[in-house]
């Protein structure tokens, strides 16, 4: 018996050799290295969540798209316009009424029904040669060019499918409606009301914002 032989165990369990038994089993390291990787497991998750809801009450990393990248999220949104077009009145505005078709007193007819209307009533005849028998046409709105976004649409409401013109050489600021072959009536009252008063209104623009 080897004096390293405990003592009861006879020589069943005899030590022999110059190496000594392992005292810790092979199984108990693969324990550890499992508790190891089940650890790092769980703090992982733990991080990753703490990160989800730091994005969710700081509103950070945008807003997803179709393709799961990240970015801004860009809304379209109408904003009216800070105040009105300022447009003359009809009552500040000289309208001379020229006739360019054969038939007679369109003119005359044409300007009381204007002047009904609210504006004033300058010349009233026939046309000039350079627009007699030549407007096919209902009309020729004709002003200077200081009128083209003036006095020049508030006139056209009276007149909706008349041609608009300027003209550098026009004297004045009166506006001439020359009367066309096409011409039948003005346009309606009611009409003609309702797009002077859309003419006026303040018009929405499409603006942008971003949330990032």
């Amino acid at each position: 018996m080897s004096m390293l032989t405990p003592p009861g165990m006879g020589g069943r369990y005899r030590i022999t050799g110059d190496k000594y038994p392992r005292m810790r089993p092979h199984r108990r390291r693969g324990r550890l290295v499992g508790a190891v990787v089940a650890c790092g497991a769980v703090l992982g998750v733990a991080g990753w969540g703490t990160v989800q809801l730091i994005d969710v009450f700081t509103g950070g990393g945008g807003t997803a798209s179709a393709a799961g990248t990240k970015g801004c999220l860009t809304k379209a949104s109408a904003a009216a316009s800070a105040s009105p077009a300022v447009l003359p009145k009809p009552a500040q505005i000289t309208v001379n009424v020229f006739n360019a078709t054969t038939r007679s007193g369109l003119a005359k007819t044409t300007a009381d029904e204007l002047k009904k209307r609210g504006f004033r009533i300058g010349e009233v005849g026939n046309a000039g040669p350079q627009y007699d028998k030549k407007v096919t046409g209902t009309g020729v709105l004709l002003g200077p060019a200081s009128s083209l976004n003036t006095s020049l649409p508030v006139l056209a409401t009276q007149l909706t499918t008349a041609e608009r013109r300027t003209d550098a050489a026009h004297k004045g600021t009166a506006i001439d409606l020359i009367i066309g072959n096409g011409f039948r009536t003005l346009t309606g009252l009611p009409e003609a009301t309702r797009a002077l008063t859309a003419l006026a209104a303040p018009q929405p623009t499409a603006t942008t914002k971003k949330d990032c």
